[in-house]
């Protein structure tokens, strides 16, 4: 018998109807961040359908959906202004296989370095890196190459329609979440506008204004298979030049975005995907994407949580949202043309409002300062660089704090055995920022002729730490004394290699260390 709601496993016929659902709410998004990366519509909803399609059959975690994000329309922007659509296309491609190389080497493993202050901070900047991208839709062009603020009804319109779309998607799951609240907000909104014969800009009017004046009069959206073609831009360095960042920032963020997702379905579902496969079936995705007119994208966590709310848990579920998408754009395309921006900007408000951590604004005074520093400085990067490098920057940041934390913790506890050697309990690690209070801690000159250090409380970290015990090694030779090394693991005595006959390693256990282990 079939569990419908909140399957704990997967089955066809939630997997069916959980994708339907799903597809029905990828649409409005769809178009949505095809518009804030400044594309026809056609080319995001080409790129939620074969997104959603191939990561499904080769992504490395079943029930995730993928299609065009706004993490990924953000950095596309300044690329479709400066160089065109082509250059997108050319772009996304390369992307691919910057994220199929992440997956061959294995480096999906790395998101779990990424601490929760970076988290939080990458969600916040990318909330408010889309908000601003809005902002743009408050203007209009006076002059060619003029543009001004909104004013009076104009304004006001566009204010109430805006309204009326957040109004929709927060108070009807409320009521029913028996059809996607952003859907039901379109369809209210697009047909009050043609009811009433309201003055608001609508799809097709965005997509005239990005053609040339000839063409733009009898645009229209026609809803066909994406096909295959070639991007038309020069194959040479210089346009190299010009994508790589781009392609660079985008695989990164994608990758960044679809593990994150991908570890919070984990723990919704109690299983566990593989990230290094995830990692390939989104470099396939993207790359395809490229040839097939598509603007990319990656893992789509609101269209996830629902798939997996509504019991969809299998691949058959992401194979569904993208045919059922599909047939929408085939048959549907005409309907698109008639939606208003407004809507779409309320959408884009709300995805704001639901990605942004209001907590971490409750929780900034109460966690360690230099965490909310990083939470600031990630959010802060985000918004005036990038998400990639933001992240980057975060990691590297937490990671000189931590450093810096524990080369404050080795100390030492002395004592002469009975033996008459002087031993000394180290505890605490030994590497690069902690060497200098290691050197501190010894006597070569006062200590006895024997000395020993304990290492069962300690661990070599780096080869900075191996230089500094070596440099040990030699002061207490020059001062005609022997240094014993205990509990020293073996690939430390590997690495120790000038220490020679003048150091003694006692093993008697081998602690082995690990930083991080791939597990599929």
């Amino acid at each position: 018998m079939f569990n419908l709601i909140n399957g704990a496993e997967s089955n066809v016929k939630n997997d069916i109807l959980s994708g339907t659902t799903v597809a029905l709410a990828l649409v409005p998004e769809a178009v949505a961040f095809a518009f804030v990366a400044g594309v026809e519509p056609m080319v995001g909803l080409y790129a939620a359908f074969m997104m959603g399609l191939l990561t499904s059959l080769f992504g490395g975690r079943p029930g995730m959906i993928s299609g065009a994000t706004g993490a990924t329309a953000v950095v596309m922007v300044s690329l479709v202004a400066q160089h065109g659509v082509q250059y997108l296309f050319a772009m996304v491609v390369l992307a691919g296989v910057l994220q199929m190389l992440a997956g061959i080497f294995k480096l999906g493993k790395f998101i779990r370095m990424v601490p929760y202050p970076v988290m939080l901070g990458f969600v916040n900047g990318l909330a408010i890196v889309i908000f601003l991208a809005q902002m743009g839709q408050f203007k209009y062009e006076v002059t060619e190459g003029t543009m001004t603020w909104l004013q009076g009804e104009m304004l006001y319109t566009m204010g109430i329609l805006i309204a009326v779309t957040m109004a929709i998607m927060h108070f009807l799951p409320k009521i029913t979440q028996a059809v996607p609240a952003g859907l039901v907000a379109i369809v209210a909104v697009t047909l009050a506008v043609l009811g009433l014969d309201l003055e608001a800009r609508t799809v097709i009017d965005f997509v005239r204004d990005m053609l040339p004046a000839e063409q733009a009069a009898t645009a229209t959206l026609t809803g066909q298979l994406p096909s295959f073609a070639i991007p038309e831009v020069p194959f040479s360095w210089e346009t190299l030049r010009i994508i790589f960042p781009y392609a660079l920032i985008i695989a990164a963020v994608g990758l960044i975005e679809s593990l994150l997702t991908l570890s919070l379905i984990d723990e919704i579902t109690d299983t566990r995907g593989s990230g290094n496969r995830e990692c390939l079936g989104q470099g396939v995705a993207n790359t395809v994407n490229g040839f097939f007119g598509g603007m990319g994208g990656c893992a789509m966590i609101g269209q996830s949580m629902i798939n997996i709310n509504s019991g969809g848990r299998g691949r058959l579920s992401g194979v569904t949202a993208a045919v059922v998408l599909l047939l929408f754009i085939l048959f549907g395309a005409q309907y698109i043309e008639m939606i208003p921006l407004a809507a779409l900007v309320g959408i884009m408000f709300m995805v704001v409002l639901g990605t942004f951590e209001w907590s971490s604004l409750r929780i900034i005074g109460k966690i360690p300062r230099s965490d909310a520093l990083i939470l600031i400085l990630v959010s802060a990067v985000t918004v005036f660089f990038d998400l990639a490098i933001a992240v980057i920057v975060g990691v590297i940041v937490s990671a000189l704090v931590f450093a810096w934390q524990h080369a404050k913790r080795i100390h030492v506890h002395a004592y002469v055995d009975e033996q008459g050697y002087k031993v000394y309990e180290l505890r605490g690690p030994i590497f690069f920022g902690s060497v200098s209070n290691f050197k501190e801690l010894f006597d070569p000159a006062g200590d006895p002729e024997h000395v020993v250090i304990e290492f069962q409380r300690s661990r070599v970290a780096d080869h900075s730490a191996l230089e500094a015990i070596d440099g040990l090694a030699e002061k207490y030779r020059a001062a005609g004394k022997t240094l014993h090394l205990r509990h020293l693991s073996k690939d430390c005595r590997r690495l120790l290699r000038k220490a020679g006959d003048l150091v003694e390693v006692n093993v008697l256990e081998d602690p082995s260390y690990q930083v991080a282990v791939d597990a599929e």
